[in-house]
């Protein structure tokens, strides 16, 4: 049987967006949820088949790649049926646990279909790390101590003995209509379904205790100050077994000496003496891949810039890259040597040496319209 079209099993436009993408697997996932389908193998089907569809087109990079290149272009990717029919290999729990924040608290979460019972998961953590121009551009890995909250070894979990594990509890009252049934969670477990039996020394009672664990952070090219990473699993363990949560992690530029940033493109200064900028020369300056050459025309003047194509930071919205640009400084001697003073005397004596506009140059509006042009 072929793959219906994942747009067609939310019942969505090509053009809906995240928020709709989001709301149109809610429903769905109400509608066709195990709890309000016992028993109903097809309604189970079309829940999978809604998972499916929505951790494709929820995620912008797997929902480009099918919007042009349909199934085939996902194949494998999804995390629950591959290249197969929907749902192939696909677990309940898997669902709960990635989707959870979907389904609210409508439903149980990864303990069952037919009671309350929630899975927990543990706090997320967030840390600040700093990176520099070179580490934003190319990417890097970092290793960082993290101080999380740990299940202890030798803590122990039992079913909670207030609600046999189902995380919830019935009341029955009497009314003028007769007796009405009411489901609340659980007091006793807080609707986890488990309580805590050996607790070790120095743990909290819900078996944690902190400790500090090494974590490789993978950091992508093109990364930007204020940018946050989310490291699934990496955050504070969840009690009695559940999912821990997840770290996230901030970005923060470093501030370079000598290489300043706006946006996707780099600035910096360059001095050069009156003697270099009369008679030419080539210099070697730093970029974020490395020193470079480049060539200082005679005649220079005192304001230059000069243009290094493609040699910025990485876009964030396209696959391009910003430029660097050099700006040329002609660096005024502030003391003179007799024979340097008496040669630049001679100089200004003979009117050989003095300010004589073409009226080409150009002004600061004008390299400004240059820039972007």
């Amino acid at each position: 049987m072929s793959k219906r079209d994942y747009y067609e099993v939310l019942e969505l436009s090509k053009s809906a967006s995240a928020e709709e993408i989001k709301k149109a697997y809610r429903k769905m996932a109400i509608k066709f949820h195990p709890d309000k389908n016992p028993g109903d193998k097809e309604a189970e089907e079309k829940f999978k088949e809604a998972a499916e569809a929505y951790e494709i087109l929820s995620d912008d990079n797997k929902r480009a790649r099918y919007d042009q290149y349909g199934h085939a272009g996902v194949s494998g990717n999804g995390g629950f049926g591959g290249g197969g029919g929907f749902g192939g290999g696909m677990n309940m729990e898997d669902i709960f646990s990635q989707f959870g924040d979907i389904f609210g608290g409508h439903f149980g979460g990864g303990g069952g279909f037919g009671g309350g019972q929630q899975q927990v998961k543990g706090s997320n953590l967030r840390i600040r790390i700093k990176l520099n121009l070179e580490e934003m551009v190319n990417g890097t890995q970092k290793t960082l101590k993290v101080k999380k909250m740990k299940t202890a070894p030798g803590a122990t979990s039992k079913t909670c003995p207030t609600c046999n594990g189902s995380g919830v509890q019935l009341k029955v009252m009497n009314t003028m209509f007769g007796q009405m049934q009411t489901q609340t969670t659980c007091g006793t477990c807080q609707g986890i379904g488990k309580v805590a039996d050996k607790i070790p020394a120095g743990a909290n009672a819900q078996g944690l205790i902190k400790d500090e664990e090494e974590i490789a952070i993978n950091i992508p090219a093109g990364a930007r100050d204020g940018i946050q990473l989310n490291v699934r699993g990496k955050g504070n363990d969840a009690p009695f077994g559940g999912i821990p949560g997840d770290l996230l992690v901030i970005v923060e530029e470093e501030i370079d000496t000598v290489i300043k940033r706006e946006g996707d493109n780099l600035h910096q200064e360059l001095y050069i003496s009156f003697a270099e900028a009369s008679l030419g020369t080539k210099r070697e300056i730093p970029t974020v891949g490395g020193k470079v050459k480049i060539t200082i025309e005679p005649g220079t003047q005192s304001g230059k810039i000069l243009r290094l194509a493609g040699k910025g930071l990485p876009s964030i919205d396209s696959y391009g890259k910003g430029d660097m640009f050099i700006h040329i400084n002609v660096w005024t001697p502030q003391k003179l040597t007799k024979e340097q003073k008496d040669f630049f005397e001679k100089q200004m004596s003979s009117g050989e040496m003095v300010a004589e506009p073409s009226g080409k140059e150009k002004t600061f509006f004008d390299k400004v319209k240059d820039l972007f042009n």
